[in-house]
């Protein structure tokens, strides 16, 4: 398996900070790993949006289409752009190394930061 690199843009865009991944793992391990503010909570049930992620518009063409349900829970999620999908539902590839996601301003970890 190849390492993968994926930059999380803090909520007022002024820290950027690259975490080091493994191909297979989901971006909401990996941000949790490196503690970024997502919250994360359903234990992948899908039953919240807490670890929605705004991804850049160049990288978002890489990842798979959104399920239906998936969907339905960003409807959900605070501050959602276009580009956002929930972080448990991204596996990472060779593909999205380099990968930069921005934690939205509405987010919040299980520490309640």
């Amino acid at each position: 398996m190849s390492d993968i690199m994926v930059n999380f843009v803090s909520a007022d865009g002024e820290q950027t900070m690259v975490a080091k991944a493994t191909e297979g793992d989901d971006l909401l391990k990996v941000a949790q790993i490196h503690d970024q503010p997502l919250e994360g909570t359903c234990e992948g049930q899908m039953a919240c949006s807490t670890c929605h992620v705004i991804v850049d518009a160049a990288d978002f063409e890489k990842l798979p289409e959104a399920t239906e349900m998936e969907e339905d829970m960003l409807d959900l999620a605070a501050g959602a752009r276009r580009t956002s999908r929930l972080a448990c539902q991204i596996t990472l590839t060779p593909d999205l190394d380099g990968l930069t996601v921005h934690i939205p301003a509405e987010s919040r970890n299980m520490q309640g930061v």
